[in-house]
């Protein structure tokens, strides 16, 4: 793409089932950094969807199938909307991340529904979609895809920390950039405030009001995932697989589950940022004051607060940017980060 400006919007649905999140952007050419969100939005998930979605491991490969197309047409439709309400004239591709169903980088399977072609008919826009599938074929853990765009339009941050479903770092290291998954969040978080009719425990209320429960917390943070080295990342399945019955085993009372899970993603995040000034700290997990104070205690880190739009938007933001990498055949996946042979410029384009 030779133009100097470049309008783009970005689509990002998270592990944490919040909604899908919509960012209407341009980038300069020349300087990666000089960037701008002109609109954005997230649109909630019915409770049809949100069940349809965490259920989806489930289906068999024919129903999947089915799934990425109807999930395609769902996220075209929502696209088109946005661009209606707010006016959007001048867009040069889309770029969306879809949402993961199933994700497996040791047995070579990771997997976005939300089909690109289906998207490019209904918006009659150039779609680039399926980021991960690449990486994965390259021996790669297909996550995280973000750090390419914390280096290059965040890069005054020694730390860029994300809180979402799960929390996600990356950083300079020895001259390349290293990311990996640090721990769940709101994907834990999230589902244990389900369970008392509340979508998430605001500003943590409910486990700023529990009891740490020392034997679990010891026995989460004690497990493997912790003492591998990166590249790593993390899905749904193994939070189903060894958080779960870990806190089903030792603890009953909800308040105490979230309280103890609140020190548990404290502590893992404080091995990684401890003592650094330097930390853009962005995603839904920001929201929630008592996990926030406990990161800041953990860590000896005074978190400065940052652009609302940013700490909202930052990953569908970084999804638009990878977009726009790929469509230059610049490289928008790193071997540093994912542990793949070959840094790459990874992603499927669909035109209309």
């Amino acid at each position: 793409m030779n133009k100097k400006k470049v309008f783009s919007i970005g689509v990002m649905s998270g592990t944490s089932l919040d909604g899908v999140d919509l960012v209407y952007a341009n980038f300069e050419k020349s300087s990666y950094s000089n960037f701008e969100i002109l609109h954005a939005t997230t649109i909630p998930y019915s409770l049809e969807w949100k069940q349809l979605l965490q259920n989806a491991m489930d289906l068999s490969n024919k129903e999947l199938k089915d799934l990425d197309v109807v999930y395609g047409k769902y996220l075209g439709k929502i696209i088109n909307h946005f661009i209606l309400n707010f006016k959007i004239k001048n867009i040069d591709f889309i770029a969306s991340h879809g949402h993961t169903i199933l994700h497996q980088p040791q047995k070579g399977i990771t997997l976005q529904i939300g089909f690109g072609k289906e998207i490019a008919k209904i918006t009659q826009q150039k779609v680039i979609c399926d980021f991960r599938t690449q990486d994965v074929k390259l021996g790669g853990q297909g996550a995280p895809l973000v750090p390419i765009g914390d280096k290059l339009l965040f890069g005054e941050y020694d730390f860029c920390l994300n809180l979402g479903g799960f929390s996600n770092i990356s950083f300079d290291k020895d001259g390349e950039r290293i990311a990996y998954d640090i721990c769940p969040v709101n994907i834990v978080l999230n589902f244990y405030a389900n369970k008392i009719g509340l979508e998430y425990d605001a500003f943590g209320k409910i486990a700023s009001k529990g009891k740490i429960n020392d034997p679990l917390l010891e026995k989460l943070n004690s497990l493997e995932f912790y003492k591998k080295e990166p590249p790593k990342s993390l899905g749904l399945e193994w939070v189903q697989q060894e958080i779960f019955p870990l806190i089903e085993r030792f603890e009953k009372d909800v308040s105490s589950i979230l309280r103890t899970f609140v020190a548990h993603i404290a502590i893992q995040i404080s091995k990684v940022i401890a003592g650094n000034q330097s930390v853009l700290v962005t995603g839904g997990g920001v929201f929630n004051s008592f996990l926030m104070k406990q990161i800041e205690k953990h860590s000896n880190v005074k978190i400065k607060e940052n652009n609302k739009k940013i700490i909202n938007y930052k990953e569908a933001l970084i999804f638009a940017f990878l977009g726009l990498l790929k469509l230059d055949n610049q490289v928008n996946c790193l071997k540093s980060v994912t542990g793949a042979e070959k840094n790459h410029s990874s992603g499927v384009i669909f035109t209309p």
